[in-house]
């Protein structure tokens, strides 16, 4: 694929997503449903970059911003335009939205649909190249095909009696002996640009729908003389349109047990129960770590060798190391848990929280844009947000960190060797100092120098360790 951009013709690719998708039941344009945690358009615009096109352009019309912002989570505005369609009438229409960019493009352009997102970028580069080598000068037109058992609702390939391409027809204009073709149009196409662009200068809506169809196209170039190439592809599952939910839930089945199983052969993760467990296809999951039922593992998450992961929890495009464990039901999302650490159960991490090694968090914590410290524990019934914590700290059950005035966020510093009584509340911004004690049920609301015992509502400094130890030499000294 890497040679594609130097063949014949510099490649454009331009993205079907202007449709309502009426059969999704649903106030969200088609093309924005998530497949594996990202919308259908993105999967196919990622798909399309593999192939280094020119440029992506993707032709929006309903909840056109919104469509543009999700493309925009995948491609930079280097290599993505939109073109407007503003009336929904039809395929041909949608394409020619976008005759201004490019129509006099001495390029080969690609056509897709935004609600395709099995397709491979391997697929669409073999399309290419037959399109460009079609009878060693290179066809008009190709189209993708595929041969459907139940070819209900997809247009016909109609084929002359050498079996060269006659015309595409569509289910609603069909006639019955049509109606019997299996080979059907995936709506993928490769065109010389500007002999498409002339083509559809003539296509008319003479139709039961009354729209303007691209797959008018091909038939109006093989009149014209021009040379229509097929291509027919053997996995219809692959370029397939979702249609409904039911087809979206099945591919999201799909993606998920090709992936568990590829982790099970290739990486020797253990799954308890495959069947009820889903994991993203962009989560890497180390060797010997075991998942649990119902586990979910969203995103672009790493989990390391030797992880155990517990039964109903969620991980969420976070980066977990090697031998940690997390308990039943947690929630983890955009965070960071480093080696041997222990998690759960029912704790929750977010915000970009990170344990560091060995750090321990219990039942019932949150832990909220916070660094827990090396060999640090939060064992019980505690929030932490915004909070820097030291190595070897010992949080007490009930603590909060008070970090909202209400207007603002503010940071809470818990340095080395801290010990937080039960019930404490740190009203921030506030330091406690290392080798520091609070008493239980202490409201903190100034920083606490090193080495000392507060206590107290508000705290007040009951002890200062070090003169006491101090004093005790002295004291013994004199009674030697």
């Amino acid at each position: 694929m890497e040679n594609l951009s130097n063949e014949q013709r510099t490649l454009d690719v331009l993205i079907l997503a202007a449709g309502l998708g009426t059969r999704m039941r649903s106030n969200l344009a088609k093309v924005l449903h998530k497949l594996d945690g990202r919308p259908l358009i993105n999967h196919v615009c990622l798909t399309a970059t593999a192939l280094a096109p020119r440029k992506i352009y993707v032709v929006i019309g309903h909840q056109g911003e919104d469509v543009t912002r999700a493309v925009f989570e995948e491609l930079s505005e280097e290599h993505a335009a939109f073109v407007w369609q503003k009336e929904q009438l039809g395929t041909g229409h949608a394409v020619n939205s976008a005759r201004e960019f490019l129509e006099t493009a001495d390029s080969t352009l690609l056509i897709l649909s935004g609600d395709v997102p099995m397709i491979r970028a391997e697929t669409l580069a073999t399309l290419v190249q037959q399109h460009h080598n079609h009878r060693g000068k290179g066809a008009a037109c190709t189209i993708l095909t595929v041969k459907l058992d139940e070819p209900k609702g997809y247009g016909r390939i109609v084929r002359d009696d050498a079996g060269f391409f006659s015309r595409i027809v569509e289910q609603k204009d069909a006639s019955e002996e049509e109606k019997l073709i299996k080979e059907v149009n995936s709506g993928i196409y490769c065109f010389n640009t500007k002999k498409l662009f002339s083509a559809l200068s003539s296509v008319q809506n003479n139709n039961v729908q009354g729209e303007y169809y691209l797959t008018d196209v091909p038939a109006l170039l093989r009149e014209a003389g021009e040379d229509i190439s097929l291509y027919q592809h053997t996995d219809a599952r692959e370029v397939s349109g979702i249609n409904n939910r039911a087809e979206l839930a099945d591919l999201e089945r799909i993606i998920s047990r090709r992936t568990i199983s590829r982790m099970m052969s290739d990486y020797g993760v253990s799954f308890i129960d495959p069947k009820n467990t889903y994991v993203s296809e962009s989560a890497n999951i180390g060797r010997d770590t075991v998942i649990y039922p119902n586990v979910t593992i969203e995103g672009e998450t790493i989990i390391g060798d030797g992880c155990t992961i517990r039964q109903g929890t969620r991980i969420t495009n976070s980066r977990i190391g090697r031998n940690v464990e997390i308990l039943d039901n947690c929630v983890i999302t955009d965070s960071e848990i480093s080696d041997n650490c222990t998690v759960g159960p029912f704790a929750h991490l977010r915000g970009k929280a990170k344990m560091e090694e060995s750090a321990k968090v219990g039942n019932f914590v949150e832990l909220k844009k916070t660094i827990l410290g090396r060999g640090s524990k939060a064992s019980h019934l505690t929030y932490l947000g915004d909070a820097t914590i030291g190595e070897k700290t010992n949080i007490g059950a009930g603590t909060i960190t008070c970090n909202y005035d209400g207007v603002n966020k503010h940071a809470t510093i818990i340095e080395d060797n801290v010990k937080i009584g039960s019930d404490t509340m740190l009203v921030a911004p506030v330091r406690v100092g290392s080798g520091s004690v609070t008493g239980a049920g202490s409201v903190v609301t100034k920083d606490v120098p090193p080495d000392s015992l507060v206590a107290g509502v508000p705290a007040t400094i009951k002890k200062n360790f070090k003169e006491a130890e101090s004093e005790t030499g002295r004291s013994e000294s004199n009674t030697g």
